[in-house]
């Protein structure tokens, strides 16, 4: 699903200079700014860069472990 908003020109530029950056389209990179803004104010407690990094883990596809046999 798909919503139309408004925001600010300042915003709009910094997001497509980043989305360029990091790999994403404008929407999704607002969309990650969103997200990482919300786990911080959930989490006021954890720094920052803790809660980015941690939510950059979460989205990178994973391998399960095994563990050797005994």
């Amino acid at each position: 699903m798909s919503v139309s908003i408004r925001i600010d020109e300042g915003l709009y530029a910094a997001a497509k200079s980043q989305a360029s950056a990091e790999m994403r389209s404008i929407p999704q990179q607002i969309a990650y700014w969103a997200k990482v803004g919300r786990a911080a104010l959930d989490n006021p407690d954890l720094p920052i860069e803790f809660v980015r990094d941690t939510l950059q883990a979460l989205e990178e596809p994973s391998e399960p472990f095994d563990l050797p046999a005994p």
